[in-house]
Order: structure tokens, then C-alpha cells, then sequence
């Protein structure tokens, strides 16, 4: 754990949660962290309502991890698109010029995480105000630590809250090993869990999901650029 003068510790945060006893939304990326985040929620009995956002629709490698975790913590998980696939869309992002006006025409406008909660909330009958939770750390990066002491954990206008935030990797590992929890093939593959077009992603995915690699393509069939760019830069 780390301590950052004023902040609520995690294990005060959890337990203000767990007694107050309302669901929480989790944002489920299927990594590590937004794991433990659960784990340490479902230690505490408090009642998750966990959801996916998918960057690319219709890959089968992500489709059956969240398979995974839905049997392992007994419960459905909501898969909804994440803002970075409308956000590359509307910029055109690993588009040819051909799809743009396709684009254009579907009128396709960009969103936020909070729009992304509120949505869900009305669809699943939560309260306006239910805690949005996440798995963000203030040791994964300089950044987040400057976030986090900038910010803190719990962010009442947006309803968010950083349920481990002061958690060590360390704190992270244990807790997956602690609940024999399995981990999704991003890590063997990536590293990290899937987020991006870039080449960490794309090469990976070239070789151990060709079917997922096309379905990239499908979407954004400038991504393979990646490819040739690495290789006539390396």
C-alpha cells in the first residue's frame, strides 16, 4: 500500500462501500487491476454490476474471456462500446478514403466514460448516483500517481471511484493468487490487456488470433500499416 497525506485509504473506501451496501458499476477491462478491483469488492460482499467496453466489436479471443470471468464470478458482465471505437471512427482512424463518407452518413458522434455509466445505470435500475468503479492504481504510472494526488480516489461529480488505488502490483498479484483467479491471453500475447491498434497489439494478434487479426481489419484495414512501418523502421 502507499499512503498520500488526506486520501482515503482503499480499505477505507471499500468498507464506506461495502456499508453503505448500494450496488457499484465496475469498469471491467480484463486486466489485472480492474480484477483485484472486483476481488476485493466480492470480499467484502459488495454487490457489482461490472461492464466490458469493447474497442473493436466481435473479437472471439475477448468474447471468450469475458466467458471466463462470467463463470468464475458467477455473474453476466454488460459489453458496450468503448469511446475510443467511436472516437476512431469519426477521425478516421486506419480508414481508407473510400469508407469516409460511409462514415459521415451514419452520423456516429462521440462519448464519454460518464455517458457510458449513466446509460447503464438507467438500463439496469440503478440509483442516478451509484459509485462507478475502476481499477486504477497510483503506481501503474508517474501519471496516475500525479492524478491521483491531484484528484484523489473518489471523484464525487463524476461518480468515480478508484476502489485500489494505493495497492502495490505486489497487493495485485496476491490477490489473483489469493482467489486462483485465471488471467485472459492479452497478458501472454501483449503483456497488458487489449486496448489499441498499435503495433504491440497488432503484431501479437497477427499471429495467435488471425481470425481476430482480420476482424480488425474489417473495421480498420489501414492497421496492417503497423506491420510494414515496424519493419521498414526497425
Amino acid at each position: 500500500m502507499i499512503t498520500i497525506d488526506g486520501l482515503p485509504s482503499s480499505e477505507t473506501i471499500l468498507d464506506d462501500l461495502a456499508a453503505d451496501g448500494n450496488p457499484v458499476l465496475l469498469g471491467f477491462s480484463r486486466g489485472k487491476d480492474s480484477i483485484s478491483a472486483w476481488l476485493a469488492m466480492r470480499e467484502r460482499g459488495i454487490p457489482v454490476v461490472p461492464y466490458h467496453l469493447y474497442s473493436v466489436p466481435g473479437l472471439q479471443f475477448v468474447a471468450d474471456s469475458l466467458k471466463m470471468f462470467e463463470d468464475y464470478f458467477g455473474q453476466k458482465i454488460y459489453d458496450l462500446p468503448h469511446p475510443s471505437l467511436y472516437r476512431w471512427l469519426v477521425n478516421y482512424t486506419f480508414c481508407p478514403p473510400e469508407r469516409w463518407r460511409i462514415i459521415d452518413a451514419a452520423g456516429l458522434t462521440e462519448f464519454t466514460y460518464e455517458d457510458v455509466a449513466a446509460t447503464l445505470r438507467l438500463d439496469v435500475g440503478l440509483a442516478d448516483d451509484a459509485w462507478n468503479a475502476d481499477g486504477v492504481r497510483a503506481t501503474d504510472s508517474p501519471m496516475r500517481r500525479m492524478a491521483m494526488s491531484t484528484h484523489g480516489p473518489i471523484r464525487q461529480d463524476t461518480r468515480k471511484v478508484s476502489v485500489i488505488w494505493d495497492w502495490q502490483i505486489a497487493d495485485v498479484r496476491a490477490a489473483i493468487k489469493r482467489h486462483a483467479c485465471p488471467l485472459p491471453p492479452d497478458y501472454a500475447w501483449f503483456g497488458r490487456s487489449f486496448d489499441g491498434l498499435d503495433y504491440r497489439f497488432i503484431e501479437p494478434l497477427s499471429r495467435h488470433a488471425p481470425e481476430d487479426y482480420a476482424r480488425v481489419l474489417d473495421w480498420f484495414p489501414l492497421a496492417e500499416l503497423e506491420l510494414f512501418r515496424h519493419d521498414l523502421t526497425r
